[in-house]
């Protein structure tokens, strides 16, 4: 009989057992993450990350907090260098890297990026929009064939970034006369100076960018959109060329089509390499109900920030398909987006 109940004993104990616990929630839980942003405080690098940082904690197991922290240089790879290779490798940093980096790395353009995007663990992709090159409203320069007829001043942040790549791969494709004014902390500080008419135009944002962080350009017409690059026209902006629409030599024709690819790498999340696989997953699965979070998007409608998002194993897939591209390929593209000595300029100091 006391054999017996010792069993029945043990046995209610056993029912009353809670669940295993969840490694992941575990880690998690009480933790405080960081959000390493490319850029000075402004722009929509800046303002993308930090509305995905006031989100997307709540729906990591845990719920941990999620700090931002900027960490601008480099056009973006001083940020991408240190969680690359300085961050722990555990899940606990996530930054958003700036969208011409894969391709600095498929090409080798800039030694300074020392890390490898395809190690990082790619999360998810907020926004996926085309990129533009704008002139103030007061240059001469309204139209892509003005810009082959004469020389415009750009400004653009550093080697690595879009806001270089860009123009210069119009200069040496297209024909256009672009200066490239590099040196910009970030894309607020372009805007500022355009609005000073110290430079005509900035280099490279998105139109979704101009949406979120300055809704006042686009209302009131003060930029001018001279090209969009990506896989298809902004539907809000049907009279702007697309890159890959405008004619060029046959041989031309994959370059276009490289560099409108690229583009769609977006505003892409991710975090370190070596990072378990568990935790990997749990994030991506934290971005995705982001992306879908009421709150989430009651926020971005009233930033006027865009989102139109790309999962972390399709942007992963996009951006192996850049960097392992055909050689041949890859070498004319570089060709293409090394802006000529004559056509770079610096900052006023």
């Amino acid at each position: 009989m006391k054999l017996r109940r010792i069993l029945l004993s043990g046995l209610a104990l056993a029912g009353a057992a809670p669940a295993l616990a969840d490694p992941v929630e575990d880690f998690y839980k009480g933790k405080q993450l960081q959000f390493i942003i490319r850029t000075p405080v402004g722009g929509d690098y800046d303002s993308y990350s930090r509305l995905v940082a006031r989100h997307m904690g709540k729906h990591i197991p845990g719920k941990p907090t999620i700090l931002a922290v900027n960490m601008p240089g480099g056009g973006g790879i001083v940020s991408a260098n240190h969680v690359g290779l300085v961050a722990p490798k555990d899940g606990t940093v996530l930054t958003m890297v700036s969208q011409g980096l894969p391709v600095d790395q498929a090409l080798g353009l800039n030694p300074s990026l020392r890390t490898d995007m395809k190690l990082f663990n790619w999360i998810g992709n907020v926004v996926n929009a085309n990129q533009l090159l704008v002139t103030w409203h007061t240059s001469k320069t309204k139209t892509l064939e003005d810009a082959k007829q004469r020389v415009t001043q750009i400004g653009s942040t550093g080697a690595g970034s879009a806001s270089v790549q860009l123009p210069a791969f119009y200069n040496n494709i297209l024909g256009t006369k672009f200066k490239i004014v590099v040196g910009y902390p970030g894309g607020q500080d372009i805007d500022l100076a355009m609005e000073r008419e110290e430079v005509e135009g900035r280099g490279t944002n998105t139109y979704t960018g101009y949406q979120t962080s300055k809704p006042q350009y686009l209302a009131q017409k003060l930029i001018i959109p001279l090209i969009q690059v990506g896989a298809a026209k902004e539907p809000d902006l049907p009279d702007v060329p697309l890159l890959l629409d405008i004619p060029v030599k046959a041989e031309d024709k994959p370059l276009l089509a490289y560099m409108s690819k690229a583009i769609t790498v977006g505003r892409p999340i991710g975090t370190s390499p070596g990072v378990p696989p568990e935790r990997v997953a749990a994030l991506r699965r934290a971005f995705d109900l982001t992306l879908r979070d009421p709150e989430f998007l009651a926020e971005a409608k009233t930033q006027n920030a865009e989102v139109r998002p790309m999962t972390g194993e399709e942007l992963a897939s996009v951006i192996r398909d850049l960097i392992d591209a055909p050689q041949g390929v890859r070498d004319r593209v570089k060709i293409a987006l090394e802006p000529k000595a004559a056509d770079l300029g610096t900052t006023p100091k």
